[in-house]
């Protein structure tokens, strides 16, 4: 089931658009290569058309040396201006998800039109070298209080989800692509929460900021003996035109593999890739928070990176009183990702959003990204339903027009990172107000296995700095029982508006634990 707040988050996006003109087929009828995958009733197909993926990076090329059209989103009547409750009563018939019957490991449901998603994106079933374009059908889906009349003929789709079987109880979502070029995906007994974006540009630029659409899908039939499922996408925008592929696998976590060809337009000197965006309402740093019964609304509790000079640093991500934006300069990445950390329900004591089961998200980059930085947006929000904290990597060189560039990065939806620091990491960071004046007290909290030793644990140190500030009062409490080393102290910020904060546990000169990082704000 689509909830209000995931519709009303991926809507933050724009909407998708569909393909106008490019492999277009037409027609219902079936042939060979298609007769071993006989589709549901309701499902129609055009005609086949000849597929290969580089086809997808000619199309980027064609509409790259092209002016940007953006396509239609008007809908017949029944569907236009729809409530929310109205879009959400629109569900898919039981039984009648693409493959939802064959034993192929996964099941594909198209998302119908309407609400923020009015714009047409176009959905190709690829099989033995040919592509049919899935054909709207209304017999696939329960309207709800909606009464269709006459032929609506085929207004195409918003996006789709795809389903996997769940241990003999049926099927449940993994991934959704839907919205511009939005997408999201949970690993097993998870929650929707962080979602991805294949392309940003400008985000938070004075500017504006412009949202890529994916215009068309290709998605290839899947194999039980692969257990993957390969997605072709189409992208355009005012700038910039792209060819992508998502190679998802599932398991204990989902991994989606991304390869991408920008084709430029014009030129772009703000761009990021791997985006990433979250709700952070309410936490234990700034207690921005609203009369809530709940403790914390958060999605996640912060960004961790791994840089290419072999750093690990944690960083909290707050809801702030203004704009924040924060780039962690780096080269060569080795990997960056929204985590949520505290798995701890009654930290949250939400029985219906369940914070707890959110996704973390590590992106490791695959080849030579080059130099560039970790950009880290922070935007004030008094609404769950909105994604306020976004992240994604933003390379040194910038986008020239008719010049292509390619990337490539691993995705994974998990509970954990798959790789880890082997040092003590930041389990708490709390806030609250100073001794006097504009004084603010902190306390982080470390917890590791290196803590755990008695005898160390009384020659670890905390090597702890401000710019600008002055840090005062600082305490330190060891635990070794519990293998959890606690930081106290203040910042006196004088007349600054703002103080960059670095902290780290060093023993003998050589560090016990990832680097916090933190920026506060008067």
């Amino acid at each position: 089931m689509l909830e209000r707040r995931d519709v009303l988050k991926i809507g933050l996006g724009g909407l998708a658009a569909g393909m106008n003109g490019l492999f277009q087929t037409g027609g219902n009828r079936i042939d060979s290569a298609f007769a071993q995958a006989a589709p549901p009733p309701g499902f129609a197909f055009g005609d086949a058309a000849p597929f290969q993926a580089d086809m997808v990076k000619d199309a980027a090329r064609a509409l790259a040396q092209a002016s940007f059209k953006p396509i239609p989103t008007d809908l017949p009547g029944p569907f236009r201006n729809l409530s929310y409750d109205d879009y959400v009563a629109i569900r898919g018939k039981p039984g009648t998800a693409l493959w939802i019957n064959e034993k192929l490991g996964f099941a594909l449901e198209p998302l119908h039109r309407g609400f923020i998603f009015s714009s047409r994106v176009d959905i190709n079933i690829v099989a033995q070298g040919q592509a049919r374009r899935l054909i709207y059908d209304p017999s696939l889906y329960d309207f709800g209080k909606l009464t269709l009349r006459g032929d609506i003929g085929d207004i195409g789709f918003s996006g789709f989800r795809i389903l996997t079987p769940q241990d003999g109880k049926g099927f449940a979502e993994i991934a959704t692509f839907q919205g511009a070029s939005f997408f999201r995906a949970v690993a097993q007994g998870q929650n929707p929460g962080t979602m991805a974006r294949a392309l940003s540009i400008n985000t938070a630029d004075p500017r504006g900021e412009e949202f890529p659409t994916v215009r068309t899908y290709w998605i290839e039939r899947p194999s039980l003996a692969d257990d993957t499922l390969v997605i072709h996408a189409l992208l355009d925008s005012e700038s910039v035109s792209g060819a992508y592929r998502f190679t998802l696998r599932p398991g204990e976590a989902t991994i989606i593999d991304t390869e991408c060809t920008l084709c430029p337009r014009a030129n772009v000197d703000n761009f990021g890739l791997a985006t990433m965006s979250a709700t952070v309402v309410s936490d234990a740093i700034d207690h921005r928070r609203p009369d809530d019964v709940r403790a914390i609304l958060a999605e996640i509790g912060g960004i961790q990176m791994s840089t290419g000079q072999n750093e690990w640093i944690w960083r909290p991500t707050s809801n702030r009183e203004t704009l924040q934006i924060s780039t962690f300069v780096d080269q060569h990445p080795r990997g960056f990702g929204f985590l949520q950390r505290d798995r701890e329900f009654d930290h949250y004591q939400d029985d219906d959003q369940h914070w707890e089961l959110r996704p973390s998200l590590w992106i490791e980059p695959l080849g030579d990204w080059g130099a560039g930085g970790v950009q880290l947006i922070e935007i004030p929000s008094d609404s769950e339903s909105n994604d306020n904290i976004i992240a994604y990597w933003r390379p040194h060189d910038p986008l020239t027009a008719g010049n292509e560039t390619s990337f490539a990065y691993r995705q994974f939806w998990c509970w954990y990172p798959p790789e880890q620091p082997a040092l003590a990491i930041v389990t708490d960071t709390r806030a609250g107000r100073g001794s006097s004046g504009r004084r603010r007290r902190f306390l982080v909290e470390f917890t590791g296995d290196a803590l755990g030793d008695a005898q160390q644990s009384q020659t670890v140190k905390p090597m702890l700095s401000a710019s600008p500030g002055t840090i005062t009062s600082l305490q330190q409490f060891s635990l070794p029982s519990e293998k959890i080393f606690r930081v106290l102290f203040e910042l006196d910020p004088g007349s600054e508006a703002s103080s960059e904060m670095r902290l780290r546990l060093e023993a003998n000169a050589q560090p016990v634990s990832e680097t916090w990082l933190y920026r506060w704000t008067h």
